[in-house]
Formats: C-alpha cells, structure tokens, sequence
C-alpha cells in the first residue's frame, strides 16, 4: 500500500514539474471529470473484503477564489476474501458533495460528506465522510489529469472505513 501511494505521489510530482509554466484553463471555471476509484479496505472491513474497483462523475463549480463545490455520484464493487472456497462481491453507490481548496496551484485538498447506497437487497445506505488530498495538472487545452488519495468512512451499525484512489480526467466546461 506505501508503494502505491509513494508511486502515485511520484508520478504526480513529475507531472507537475513537466507542466509547472502551464496553468490549467479550467482552474477558473466548472469542469466535469470521469475517473476510475479502487479501493483498499481497512479494519474490521478488510477483514472481509480484498478491495473494491469502481468509476466515478465528479462534477466541480468555482464558488470563491482557489474554493470550489464538488459533487460526484459513482459506484463501487467489492470482492470479499475467499471463505470456504467461496468469493462473493457487492456494491455499492457513492453519493458526496463537498468542497475543494487549492493549496497551491494544482494541489487540493478535499472533504465531502454523502451516502453510500447498497444495490443488495435490504443492503440499505450508509452516511459517509471522505477527506482527501490530490493534484491536478493540465494536459492539454481544458484538459486536466486529477489524481485522488482519500480516507472515506461509512457510517451504519459501526464504521467501514477504506483507502480510496481515484484518477480521473477533468474537462472544463
């Protein structure tokens, strides 16, 4: 899991560093970004399940300078750890909305708060709290490459809680 969070920090890094001189064009305006999660369970959750994989729509409005709304539907499918032989996965519908404040030019940091819908049957949904941190870097006009490192919390009859990444590509609208 270190490997794979200090991988993603260099990789953002070096595209930072390759597009330092270039500002992203939808820095001032709404963007719309599509992107792949996964998850990596933590606690009495990762007892039960290997990891979950998943997509997400975020979509992102300037409401003051360097601060903007954040509202992002997805779904994400869990596989649970071989018991008797025996796989299962379930999934789940993440609903958030929140803010992003940039630090820096393209580093964020982010919280959001929303409800994970079960699609099982009397699955039920969850309250839930996602802080995180990223970067986001252009790639070409009103294009941008947003990588995502979160801590997100459900909340239902105790906590599940994961390490969620998400990479993504903002286009500005």
């Amino acid at each position: 899991m270190k490997k794979l969070l200090l991988s993603l920090a260099l990789v953002a890094g070096l595209g930072l560093a390759a597009n330092a001189q270039t500002k992203d064009p939808a820095m001032g305006g709404s963007k719309l970004g599509v992107g792949a999660d996964f998850a990596f369970p933590m606690g009495d959750f990762g007892d039960v399940w290997n990891f979950g994989v998943g997509g997400s729509l975020n979509f992102q409005a300037p409401i003051a300078n360097k601060l903007n709304f954040v509202g992002e539907a997805g779904y994400l499918s869990f596989t649970s750890k071989e018991f008797a032989g025996v796989t299962v996965s379930t999934g789940f519908v993440p609903l958030k909305a929140g803010v992003r404040y940039f630090l820096a030019e393209n580093f964020y940091a982010q919280g959001q708060l929303g409800a994970a819908i079960s699609t099982e049957t009397n699955g039920g949904t969850a309250f839930l709290y996602a802080p995180s941190l990223g970067v986001e870097f252009p790639v070409a006009d009103k294009m941008a490459i947003d990588f995502g490192a979160r801590y997100e919390g459900w909340s239902k009859n105790g906590t599940s809680s994961f390490i969620g990444l998400r990479a993504a590509l903002n286009f500005g609208l």
